[in-house]
């Protein structure tokens, strides 16, 4: 059998030129795309200069050896797709799920299948969800540590570990605001990383968002899959997703973290990310994408 055959593809955006990886094999069965986690997370799945895990192309390259092209892209705004954003006042989550319909329809035409899988990790899962409403074209889901709660309950949890009490319910009045489609002008300095004036649009966007809702309202075949060791999506998330769409399959993965890599538990208790792009990925990732896949056709 030949070699898997990887190839960059450009999709123009009106706005700029979109960038992505194809890797096909040999006469392949199905074809997925990829959609990236939240933050500046490139088409292989790192943040850099911290988060290098190599997820995305790993996993591109396991579903090759099933017979399953891949594209894998870089969101607007990142790595060569950097020049597609105009501004950060302008982005709104149902920018990237438009831009996913786009690459959707694109690789269709790269590949000749009447059908394309869309897997989204973390926030890549909202935005597959999104993108899924109007399933033409659409094979189904995969769902990879993907949130159940709204992203206005998670700020709610995270910002309350790390902010000081009197800044807390500073965060708490501004999140409220932002939930009801209100921006905020009066930001304190400290809470700026989180509500900056430039990002609140897209906070506006996102916030209210039901993942589990949204994913109910999909008529198509849904993997969701979660490693239990995951620091940033917990198995409860999961357990929401498959609450909104019974009929999905729910997969746990043990000792699994965000980047789909074995995460032991180190000596302080807490789990270890292990962002090492040496790493390989948990055994059985790749066999659960692909069986999924292959049993529910293309």
């Amino acid at each position: 059998m030949a070699a898997p055959v990887e190839k960059n593809v450009t999709l123009d955006s009106g706005t700029g030129m979109l960038a992505g990886t194809l890797l096909t094999p040999e006469n392949p069965k199905a074809a997925i795309l990829m959609l990236a986690g939240s933050g500046p997370t490139d088409r292989d799945g790192n943040s850099p200069p911290i988060l290098r895990g190599n997820t995305y192309r790993l996993l591109a390259e396991g579903l090759a050896a099933h017979g399953i092209a891949s594209l894998r892209v870089d969101k607007r705004g990142v790595g060569q797709s950097a020049a597609a954003m105009t501004a950060e006042a302008d982005l709104r989550i149902g920018t990237y799920a438009d831009d996913a319909k786009a690459w959707a329809c694109e690789l269709r035409k790269q590949t000749g299948l009447r059908c394309v899988w869309l897997l989204g990790h973390s926030e890549g899962a909202l935005v597959a969800e999104l993108a899924a409403q109007n399933t033409n074209g659409i094979c189904g889901l995969v769902l990879v540590s993907g949130m159940g709660h709204t992203m206005g309950d998670i700020l709610r949890v995270q910002l309350k570990v790390i902010l000081p009490p009197d800044l807390y319910e500073k965060a708490l009045g501004i999140l409220t605001s932002l939930e009801h489609g209100q921006p905020v002008a009066d930001v304190p300095e400290p809470l700026l990383i989180f509500f900056r004036p430039n990002a609140q649009p897209y906070l506006i966007s996102e916030v209210s968002l039901d993942p589990a809702a949204l994913l109910a309202k999909v008529k198509r075949p849904v993997l969701i899959l979660q490693g239990d060791n995951d620091v940033q999506v917990s198995v409860e998330d999961a357990k929401l997703l498959a609450a909104g769409k019974p009929d999905a399959k729910l997969a746990i993965l043990p000792g699994v973290n965000h980047l789909l890599k074995l995460a032991p538990v180190d000596r302080a208790g807490n789990v270890a990310t292990y962002a090492n792009p040496a790493l390989p990925l948990a055994p059985g990732v790749v066999d659960a994408v692909a069986d999924f896949v292959h049993d529910h056709g293309s």
